[in-house]
């Protein structure tokens, strides 16, 4: 049943997303700031070798890396989203759960109950369960649809550090 749900909310996520392309209204994790990358507070470390076309900034942020099929950039997308909402339980001097939610590379190591994120695997990806039944975040304003969808889509897409 827990599946079912989760299906339909990330069916609803993906049908609002096309209606907002369709509609020309661009689906951002934040309305402000957007343009500024989440490397002047806080570091994105990268593991690629190659540049990827995310490390020259462009006006939109949804115009992403072609290797990505999705369009979903770690650094554009999904680390301004968790820096917005997850870093204060999960990052600085609270870390709930073990999770550091602070770089790409803390994201990947997981919590204290192992992984959180399977590349290419929504479905059994903690994290995203967790935000698309709206349990996390516990405290402060839950996900959009929207941006609840940029982070299926980014782990669906291999969760890759772009």
């Amino acid at each position: 049943m827990n599946n079912n749900k989760i299906i339909l909310i990330l069916t609803l996520s993906l049908i609002t997303s096309i209606l907002l392309i369709g509609c020309g209204t661009q689906a951002a994790a934040e309305p402000t700031g957007t343009q500024a990358p989440p490397t002047e507070t806080r570091p994105v470390p990268t593991e690629t070798t190659t540049p990827t076309p995310t490390d020259v900034p462009t006006d939109v942020p949804t115009e992403a890396p072609a290797a990505n099929a999705s369009g979903v950039s770690f650094a554009n997308d999904v680390f301004p989203i968790i820096d917005s909402r997850c870093i204060n339980c999960h990052g600085g001097e609270r870390i709930e759960e073990g999770l550091v939610m602070l770089s790409y590379n803390d994201l990947l190591a997981g919590s204290d109950n192992g992984p959180v994120i399977v590349p290419g695997d929504p479905t059994n990806s903690l994290l995203v369960e967790l935000v698309a039944s709206q349990k996390m975040p516990k405290r402060g304003p839950k996900l959009t649809p929207p941006q609840v969808q940029l982070i299926t889509e980014w782990v669906a897409a291999g969760a890759p550090n772009n």
